[in-house]
């Protein structure tokens, strides 16, 4: 089996990264490719609504987020993880997650993990943010005993928060069994039928 990490962060070996090392150690030692993909420090173009992707499939800024079409599609599990910039995620995660929603494969039962980094505050705003993605885009979460957050400024100061290192060795362990029991179960019973979706918003004419 094989899980896709993308990381947020520009800091190629920094906080971010510590976090998802650390959980995919877990999943390694269980013979479960890990495959990472840093967004760094070139720009990412934010969604322009233009509808182009709705036609060919993929998005006309052929960047990251192309390149991620089909090593997406192809994963078991997907790894999402950014640093927390003003209680939120940061400004390239949020413009891959906007664009890879709309032109990017179907991801349903595909089993998912949101990390955040965080110096002091806002990671559960953050983390709450990144699982958007996983639930419109129907992803599995695994789950844990606590926020998926790590504390620090620094790699090493990450290294000492014991509980945040620990919440992410438990994801990996608990990311391993559900990957393993979701492809057990679907080659016993098939994903359920997906109806046509609706599409409906709050603005209507008023009559008199």
């Amino acid at each position: 089996m094989k899980v896709l990490a993308i990381n947020g962060s520009p800091h190629t070996n920094g906080c971010t990264y510590t976090a998802i090392q650390t959980l995919a150690a877990e999943l390694q030692k269980r013979d479960i490719e890990v495959e990472l993909v840093q967004l760094g420090t070139s720009p990412i173009q934010g969604c322009i609504a233009c509808g182009k992707c709705k036609e060919t499939g993929r998005c006309v800024f052929d960047d990251v987020v192309n390149q991620c079409l089909n090593k997406m599609q192809q994963a078991d599990g997907i790894i999402i993880g950014s640093p927390v910039y003003y209680s939120g995620i940061s400004g390239r995660m949020k413009a891959f997650l906007d664009r890879f929603f709309y032109c990017g494969p179907d991801l349903r039962f595909k089993v998912g993990v949101a990390v955040t980094s965080l110096r002091r505050s806002g990671g559960v705003d953050t983390f709450h943010q990144l699982n958007n993605f996983f639930n419109l885009a129907q992803v599995i979460t695994v789950p844990s005993f606590y926020w998926n957050c790590v504390h620090g400024n620094t790699p090493e100061e990450v290294k000492q928060d014991l509980e945040g290192m620990q919440i992410m060795r438990t994801l990996g362990r608990n990311m391993a069994w559900l990957l393993e029991a979701v492809q057990s179960y679907k080659q016993q019973v098939p994903p359920p039928e997906q109806e046509k979706r609706i599409m409906t918003n709050f603005i209507r004419k008023l009559e008199g």
